[in-house]
């Protein structure tokens, strides 16, 4: 294994986190724009659960503030695999899943998102301390 492979699954861990944080605010403000449709207008509801989720899916591809971060989360994933290719599974996984945790967490405060600021930083450097014992 080549040291560049531990950057390239921290920026995939990073990339993840980035996007997961994004698309969760996406996912919020496609849910605002639906109950803003149904409160003003009296659009009839699909009876159909599958019909229903297809609609739901597609309108949430629509907002841009999901979509866009769901590619680049998707590239990323496609860069995974990639590193697969030259990388133990059991150094990779552990490593791009503790970036892409701790990544969440500080995005998700970065953002606003109300969470226990000590706890989330103490957890961040233990995850941090996590990957560097798998590292090294």
């Amino acid at each position: 294994m080549v040291i560049g492979d531990v950057e390239k699954m921290v920026a995939v861990g990073l990339i993840w986190g980035a996007t997961n944080a994004l698309m969760r605010r996406g996912a919020l403000i496609s849910d605002q724009q639906i109950q803003n449709k149904q409160s003003s207008s009296s659009i009839k509801t699909h009876q159909n659960p599958i019909l229903k989720t297809l609609i739901d899916w597609y309108n949430l591809l629509l907002v841009w503030q999901y979509s866009v971060p769901f590619i680049i989360n998707l590239s990323a994933s496609a860069s995974f695999f990639a590193i697969l290719s030259d990388t133990p599974i059991s150094l990779a996984v552990p490593v791009t899943n503790a970036t892409t945790f701790a990544a969440t967490a500080v995005f998700g405060m970065f953002l606003g998102e109300e969470t226990r600021v000590g706890l989330t930083l103490f957890g961040t450097v233990l995850i941090i301390l996590g990957v560097f014992v798998c590292v090294v």
